[in-house]
């Protein structure tokens, strides 16, 4: 089995815990980073597992989820005022079922494996997704694809 693995840093953003009681239920924002593992039983043409060169649609995908937006978990009580201000223009609202980093990295493992049947017609696939918050923050989401043993 082939492994490697990508870092996409540098999506400013801000969200919030609505159901934390400290200060995590403030809104907030930090500088995400975004690492990805990917596997492969086969190598491609160029010798690799993924070229990272044909991540173009993807970090336009990132970059329209995570630049400069404000993510709201789906079940947040103050949702409708969200989206009234991004209506306003006040901010630009990206709706995820869990804005933590857990929650983060198992929205964007889905979201790559379906890029990465696209793009390589099911040779590649993630298997691990790490979203950072900070230098000491991190939550990690893994599953291997259906069907294939865990290396």
């Amino acid at each position: 089995m082939y492994i490697s693995t990508k870092k996409f840093t540098g999506y400013p953003c801000t969200h919030r815990q609505w159901r934390d009681e400290g200060h995590c239920k403030y809104v907030h924002g930090y500088s995400r980073e975004f690492s990805f593992w990917f596997k492969a039983e086969t190598l491609d043409h160029k010798g690799w597992v993924m070229d990272f060169g044909g991540f173009k649609e993807f970090k336009t995908f990132l970059e329209d989820t995570f630049d400069h937006t404000f993510l709201a978990n789906a079940d947040d009580p103050e949702l409708p005022l969200f989206q009234e201000m991004h209506k306003k223009e006040i901010i630009k609202l990206r709706v995820l079922e869990s804005v933590g980093m857990e929650g983060t990295s198992k929205f964007l493992h889905t979201k790559m494996n379906e890029y990465l049947d696209k793009k390589t017609n099911g040779r590649v696939w993630c298997f691990k997704v790490e979203t950072r918050e900070n230098e000491k923050n991190s939550g990690i989401y893994e599953q291997e694809r259906a069907g294939k043993t865990p290396v």
